[in-house]
Protein backbone atom coordinates (compact mmCIF):
# COMPACT_ATOMS: atom_id res chain seq x y z
CA UNK A 1 0.00 0.00 0.00
CA UNK A 2 2.98 1.99 0.72
CA UNK A 3 6.02 2.86 -1.09
CA UNK A 4 8.01 3.81 2.31
CA UNK A 5 7.50 3.77 5.45
CA UNK A 6 5.86 6.76 6.96
CA UNK A 7 9.20 7.58 9.34
CA UNK A 8 10.59 8.68 6.25
CA UNK A 9 8.90 11.38 5.44
CA UNK A 10 11.43 13.32 7.54
CA UNK A 11 14.19 13.21 5.35
CA UNK A 12 12.76 11.85 1.69
CA UNK A 13 10.07 14.68 0.05
CA UNK A 14 8.39 12.34 -2.21
CA UNK A 15 4.87 10.93 -2.23
CA UNK A 16 5.30 7.92 -0.27
CA UNK A 17 1.44 6.59 -0.96
CA UNK A 18 1.23 4.21 -4.27
CA UNK A 19 -2.53 3.39 -4.22
CA UNK A 20 -5.69 5.07 -2.42
CA UNK A 21 -8.70 3.46 -1.03
CA UNK A 22 -12.13 4.13 -2.04
CA UNK A 23 -14.52 4.39 0.84
CA UNK A 24 -17.63 2.20 0.27
CA UNK A 25 -21.23 3.41 0.11
CA UNK A 26 -22.28 1.14 2.62
CA UNK A 27 -21.37 -1.81 4.35
CA UNK A 28 -24.10 -4.04 3.26
CA UNK A 29 -24.07 -6.14 0.21
CA UNK A 30 -27.29 -5.79 -0.92
CA UNK A 31 -27.40 -2.22 -0.71
CA UNK A 32 -24.62 -1.80 -3.16
CA UNK A 33 -25.65 -4.46 -5.04
CA UNK A 34 -29.36 -2.41 -5.41
CA UNK A 35 -26.50 0.58 -6.09
CA UNK A 36 -24.81 -0.98 -8.76
CA UNK A 37 -27.83 -2.09 -10.44
CA UNK A 38 -29.55 1.54 -10.39
CA UNK A 39 -26.24 3.71 -11.62
CA UNK A 40 -25.46 1.28 -14.54
CA UNK A 41 -29.31 1.86 -15.89
CA UNK A 42 -28.53 5.16 -15.46
CA UNK A 43 -25.35 5.16 -17.01
CA UNK A 44 -26.62 3.05 -19.75
CA UNK A 45 -29.30 5.01 -20.15
CA UNK A 46 -26.42 8.01 -20.57
CA UNK A 47 -24.16 6.41 -23.13
CA UNK A 48 -27.38 5.80 -25.37
CA UNK A 49 -29.21 8.91 -25.55
CA UNK A 50 -26.03 10.78 -26.16
CA UNK A 51 -25.06 8.37 -29.10
CA UNK A 52 -28.56 8.60 -30.29
CA UNK A 53 -27.88 12.81 -30.30
CA UNK A 54 -24.30 12.28 -32.34
CA UNK A 55 -26.16 9.87 -34.31
CA UNK A 56 -28.96 11.98 -35.61
CA UNK A 57 -27.03 15.30 -35.56
CA UNK A 58 -24.91 13.59 -38.21
CA UNK A 59 -26.96 11.67 -40.49
CA UNK A 60 -29.85 14.37 -40.66
CA UNK A 61 -29.53 17.27 -42.86
CA UNK A 62 -32.31 19.02 -41.23
CA UNK A 63 -29.61 19.17 -37.89
CA UNK A 64 -26.70 20.57 -39.71
CA UNK A 65 -26.47 24.08 -38.04
CA UNK A 66 -24.43 25.25 -35.56
CA UNK A 67 -26.37 24.57 -32.31
CA UNK A 68 -26.54 20.65 -33.48
CA UNK A 69 -22.42 20.81 -33.84
CA UNK A 70 -22.05 22.18 -30.46
CA UNK A 71 -24.66 19.76 -29.26
CA UNK A 72 -23.47 17.03 -30.61
CA UNK A 73 -19.62 17.77 -28.90
CA UNK A 74 -21.91 18.01 -25.36
CA UNK A 75 -22.69 14.56 -25.84
CA UNK A 76 -19.61 12.98 -27.13
CA UNK A 77 -18.54 14.97 -23.64
CA UNK A 78 -20.55 13.86 -21.49
CA UNK A 79 -19.76 9.70 -22.69
CA UNK A 80 -16.31 10.66 -21.70
CA UNK A 81 -17.76 12.78 -18.87
CA UNK A 82 -19.47 9.58 -17.38
CA UNK A 83 -17.17 7.41 -18.23
CA UNK A 84 -14.44 8.72 -16.45
CA UNK A 85 -16.25 7.98 -13.30
CA UNK A 86 -19.12 5.42 -13.57
CA UNK A 87 -17.19 2.12 -14.37
CA UNK A 88 -14.54 2.37 -11.50
CA UNK A 89 -17.77 2.80 -9.39
CA UNK A 90 -19.77 -0.10 -10.54
CA UNK A 91 -16.49 -2.12 -10.12
CA UNK A 92 -16.10 -0.87 -6.39
CA UNK A 93 -20.13 -1.56 -5.48
CA UNK A 94 -19.03 -5.40 -6.19
CA UNK A 95 -15.42 -5.59 -5.40
CA UNK A 96 -13.89 -6.06 -2.00
CA UNK A 97 -10.56 -4.06 -3.55
CA UNK A 98 -11.90 -0.43 -3.65
CA UNK A 99 -7.96 0.73 -4.48
CA UNK A 100 -6.75 2.65 -7.68
CA UNK A 101 -3.65 3.27 -7.82
CA UNK A 102 -1.81 6.62 -7.58
CA UNK A 103 -1.19 6.89 -11.23
CA UNK A 104 -5.29 5.88 -11.88
CA UNK A 105 -6.31 8.44 -9.73
CA UNK A 106 -4.06 11.16 -11.04
CA UNK A 107 -5.22 9.78 -14.84
CA UNK A 108 -8.92 9.69 -13.51
CA UNK A 109 -8.77 13.44 -11.78
CA UNK A 110 -7.39 14.48 -15.22
CA UNK A 111 -9.71 13.38 -17.81
CA UNK A 112 -12.78 14.33 -15.08
CA UNK A 113 -11.28 18.05 -14.69
CA UNK A 114 -10.41 18.15 -18.19
CA UNK A 115 -13.55 17.07 -19.55
CA UNK A 116 -15.67 19.12 -16.60
CA UNK A 117 -14.31 22.31 -17.84
CA UNK A 118 -14.40 21.99 -21.55
CA UNK A 119 -18.29 21.68 -20.90
CA UNK A 120 -18.18 24.89 -18.74
CA UNK A 121 -16.74 26.43 -21.53
CA UNK A 122 -18.61 25.09 -24.14
CA UNK A 123 -21.92 25.85 -22.39
CA UNK A 124 -20.78 29.25 -23.06
CA UNK A 125 -20.07 28.69 -26.75
CA UNK A 126 -23.58 27.59 -26.83
CA UNK A 127 -24.97 30.60 -25.06
CA UNK A 128 -23.49 32.59 -27.52
CA UNK A 129 -24.39 30.56 -30.42
CA UNK A 130 -28.51 31.70 -28.81
CA UNK A 131 -27.48 34.80 -28.47
CA UNK A 132 -26.67 35.32 -32.38
CA UNK A 133 -29.25 33.88 -33.78
CA UNK A 134 -31.96 35.68 -31.43
CA UNK A 135 -30.88 38.85 -31.33
CA UNK A 136 -28.76 39.18 -34.45
CA UNK A 137 -30.54 36.67 -37.02
CA UNK A 138 -29.84 38.29 -40.28
CA UNK A 139 -26.45 37.73 -39.64
CA UNK A 140 -26.45 34.40 -37.82
CA UNK A 141 -24.70 32.80 -40.70
CA UNK A 142 -21.99 34.77 -40.61
CA UNK A 143 -21.14 34.70 -37.32
CA UNK A 144 -21.75 31.45 -36.52
CA UNK A 145 -19.70 29.96 -39.95
CA UNK A 146 -18.30 26.89 -39.64
CA UNK A 147 -14.90 28.00 -38.80
CA UNK A 148 -16.23 30.27 -35.85
CA UNK A 149 -17.92 26.89 -34.50
CA UNK A 150 -14.20 24.99 -34.33
CA UNK A 151 -12.63 27.63 -33.64
CA UNK A 152 -14.97 27.68 -30.18
CA UNK A 153 -14.50 24.42 -30.19
CA UNK A 154 -11.51 24.12 -30.20
CA UNK A 155 -10.66 26.51 -27.68
CA UNK A 156 -13.38 24.85 -25.25
CA UNK A 157 -11.10 21.78 -25.14
CA UNK A 158 -7.85 23.53 -24.98
CA UNK A 159 -8.81 25.47 -22.23
CA UNK A 160 -9.82 22.18 -20.59
CA UNK A 161 -6.60 20.61 -21.45
CA UNK A 162 -4.48 23.28 -19.87
CA UNK A 163 -6.76 23.89 -16.73
CA UNK A 164 -6.73 20.14 -15.50
CA UNK A 165 -2.99 19.86 -16.69
CA UNK A 166 -2.32 22.58 -13.99
CA UNK A 167 -4.98 21.38 -11.22
CA UNK A 168 -3.76 17.73 -11.55
CA UNK A 169 -0.21 19.10 -11.27
CA UNK A 170 -1.17 21.11 -8.14
CA UNK A 171 -2.92 18.20 -6.20
CA UNK A 172 -0.08 15.17 -6.76
CA UNK A 173 2.89 17.15 -6.78
CA UNK A 174 2.25 17.27 -3.16
CA UNK A 175 3.45 14.68 -0.65
CA UNK A 176 1.08 11.60 0.51
CA UNK A 177 2.14 9.05 3.67
CA UNK A 178 -0.85 8.06 4.88
CA UNK A 179 -3.80 7.73 5.51
CA UNK A 180 -4.69 7.02 1.77
CA UNK A 181 -8.54 6.11 2.24
CA UNK A 182 -10.37 8.46 0.01
CA UNK A 183 -14.41 9.13 1.38
CA UNK A 184 -15.35 9.45 -2.22
CA UNK A 185 -16.78 7.48 -5.26
CA UNK A 186 -13.58 8.85 -6.93
CA UNK A 187 -10.87 11.27 -7.54
CA UNK A 188 -12.28 14.48 -6.72
CA UNK A 189 -10.13 17.75 -5.90
CA UNK A 190 -10.84 18.37 -1.88
CA UNK A 191 -10.96 14.95 -0.31
CA UNK A 192 -7.22 14.15 -1.77
CA UNK A 193 -6.35 17.68 -0.61
CA UNK A 194 -7.62 16.36 2.49
CA UNK A 195 -5.13 13.25 2.56
CA UNK A 196 -2.02 15.43 1.87
CA UNK A 197 0.61 15.61 3.98
CA UNK A 198 1.92 18.88 3.96
CA UNK A 199 0.51 22.52 3.82
CA UNK A 200 -1.86 22.74 1.37
CA UNK A 201 -2.90 26.33 1.65
CA UNK A 202 -1.77 27.61 -1.39
CA UNK A 203 -2.51 24.41 -3.68
CA UNK A 204 -6.40 25.24 -1.98
CA UNK A 205 -5.75 28.51 -3.80
CA UNK A 206 -4.91 27.84 -6.56
CA UNK A 207 -7.38 25.54 -7.30
CA UNK A 208 -9.73 27.75 -5.78
CA UNK A 209 -8.65 30.43 -8.02
CA UNK A 210 -9.01 28.06 -11.09
CA UNK A 211 -12.53 27.09 -10.09
CA UNK A 212 -13.49 30.58 -9.94
CA UNK A 213 -12.27 31.58 -13.34
CA UNK A 214 -13.22 28.75 -15.73
CA UNK A 215 -16.22 27.80 -13.54
CA UNK A 216 -17.74 31.12 -13.05
CA UNK A 217 -16.36 32.87 -15.89
CA UNK A 218 -18.39 30.77 -18.25
CA UNK A 219 -21.00 31.24 -16.09
CA UNK A 220 -21.21 34.83 -16.10
CA UNK A 221 -20.99 35.26 -19.88
CA UNK A 222 -23.86 32.46 -20.19
CA UNK A 223 -25.63 34.94 -18.09
CA UNK A 224 -25.02 37.97 -19.95
CA UNK A 225 -25.92 36.25 -22.95
CA UNK A 226 -29.35 35.62 -21.62
CA UNK A 227 -29.82 38.80 -20.12
CA UNK A 228 -29.77 40.46 -23.98
CA UNK A 229 -31.63 37.32 -25.19
CA UNK A 230 -34.81 37.90 -22.87
CA UNK A 231 -34.41 41.66 -23.48
CA UNK A 232 -34.95 40.67 -27.04
CA UNK A 233 -37.55 38.09 -27.00
CA UNK A 234 -39.68 41.15 -24.68
CA UNK A 235 -39.65 43.67 -27.69
CA UNK A 236 -41.42 40.51 -29.37
CA UNK A 237 -45.20 41.74 -29.60
CA UNK A 238 -46.69 38.77 -29.59
CA UNK A 239 -47.26 35.74 -27.09
CA UNK A 240 -47.07 33.55 -29.54
CA UNK A 241 -43.73 34.65 -30.98
CA UNK A 242 -41.75 35.18 -27.45
CA UNK A 243 -42.70 31.69 -26.48
CA UNK A 244 -41.65 29.84 -29.82
CA UNK A 245 -38.57 32.03 -29.92
CA UNK A 246 -37.60 31.14 -26.26
CA UNK A 247 -38.40 27.65 -26.63
CA UNK A 248 -34.92 27.36 -29.21
CA UNK A 249 -33.27 28.52 -25.89
CA UNK A 250 -34.94 26.99 -23.24
CA UNK A 251 -33.85 23.18 -23.01
CA UNK A 252 -29.86 24.96 -22.87
CA UNK A 253 -30.93 26.47 -20.02
CA UNK A 254 -32.23 23.67 -17.77
CA UNK A 255 -28.68 22.08 -18.67
CA UNK A 256 -26.69 24.76 -17.29
CA UNK A 257 -29.24 25.11 -14.70
CA UNK A 258 -28.58 21.45 -13.79
CA UNK A 259 -25.12 21.58 -14.32
CA UNK A 260 -23.69 24.68 -12.90
CA UNK A 261 -25.75 24.55 -9.98
CA UNK A 262 -24.27 21.58 -8.57
CA UNK A 263 -20.83 22.36 -9.89
CA UNK A 264 -21.21 25.82 -7.51
CA UNK A 265 -22.48 24.09 -4.83
CA UNK A 266 -19.99 21.49 -4.80
CA UNK A 267 -16.58 23.56 -5.64
CA UNK A 268 -17.48 26.97 -4.71
CA UNK A 269 -19.28 27.63 -0.88
CA UNK A 270 -17.12 27.72 1.79
CA UNK A 271 -15.05 25.55 3.40
CA UNK A 272 -16.54 25.60 6.63
CA UNK A 273 -19.91 23.90 5.47
CA UNK A 274 -18.54 20.99 3.72
CA UNK A 275 -19.70 17.59 4.53
CA UNK A 276 -18.30 14.65 3.35
CA UNK A 277 -22.13 12.95 3.19
CA UNK A 278 -23.24 15.87 0.99
CA UNK A 279 -20.35 16.13 -1.27
CA UNK A 280 -20.75 12.58 -1.86
CA UNK A 281 -24.51 12.93 -2.92
CA UNK A 282 -24.12 16.14 -4.78
CA UNK A 283 -21.33 14.74 -6.96
CA UNK A 284 -23.23 11.63 -7.30
CA UNK A 285 -26.06 14.05 -9.20
CA UNK A 286 -23.57 15.63 -11.56
CA UNK A 287 -21.99 12.89 -12.45
CA UNK A 288 -24.85 10.12 -12.87
CA UNK A 289 -28.34 12.34 -13.28
CA UNK A 290 -26.95 15.03 -14.89
CA UNK A 291 -25.36 13.54 -17.86
CA UNK A 292 -28.07 11.16 -18.25
CA UNK A 293 -31.03 14.14 -17.84
CA UNK A 294 -29.23 16.40 -21.10
CA UNK A 295 -29.95 13.71 -23.95
CA UNK A 296 -34.01 13.67 -22.13
CA UNK A 297 -34.19 17.14 -22.32
CA UNK A 298 -32.60 18.14 -25.63
CA UNK A 299 -34.58 15.13 -27.23
CA UNK A 300 -38.06 15.82 -25.44
CA UNK A 301 -38.10 19.42 -25.40
CA UNK A 302 -36.87 19.96 -28.88
CA UNK A 303 -39.02 18.87 -31.87
CA UNK A 304 -36.46 19.51 -34.55
CA UNK A 305 -34.81 16.85 -32.86
CA UNK A 306 -37.93 14.55 -32.44
CA UNK A 307 -38.89 14.97 -36.17
CA UNK A 308 -35.73 13.53 -37.09
CA UNK A 309 -35.24 10.77 -34.39
CA UNK A 310 -38.69 9.63 -35.96
CA UNK A 311 -36.82 10.07 -39.64
CA UNK A 312 -33.61 8.59 -38.62
CA UNK A 313 -36.31 5.55 -37.22
CA UNK A 314 -37.99 5.27 -40.41
CA UNK A 315 -35.01 4.78 -42.40
CA UNK A 316 -33.62 1.83 -39.91
CA UNK A 317 -37.09 0.07 -40.06
CA UNK A 318 -37.73 0.24 -43.94
CA UNK A 319 -33.70 -0.51 -45.15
Amino acid sequence: MFGKQQGDMANENHTVVTKFLFMSFSEFLEVRVSLFFLVLVLYLITLMGNIVIIMITVVDPALCSPMYFFLRNLSFLEIGYTSSTIPKMLENFLSKDKSISFLGCATQMYFFSLLGITECCLLAAMAYDRYVAICHPLHYMAMMSRGVCLQLSAVSWLIGVLVALGQTTFIFTLPYCGPNRINHFFCDLPPLLKLACADTYRNEVAVYTIAVIFIMVPFLLILVSYVRILYTIFKIPSTAGRSKTFSTCSSHLIVVTLFYGTAIVTYLRPKSSYSRDTDKLLSLFYTVVCPMLNPLIYSLRNKEVKKALRRVMARIIFI
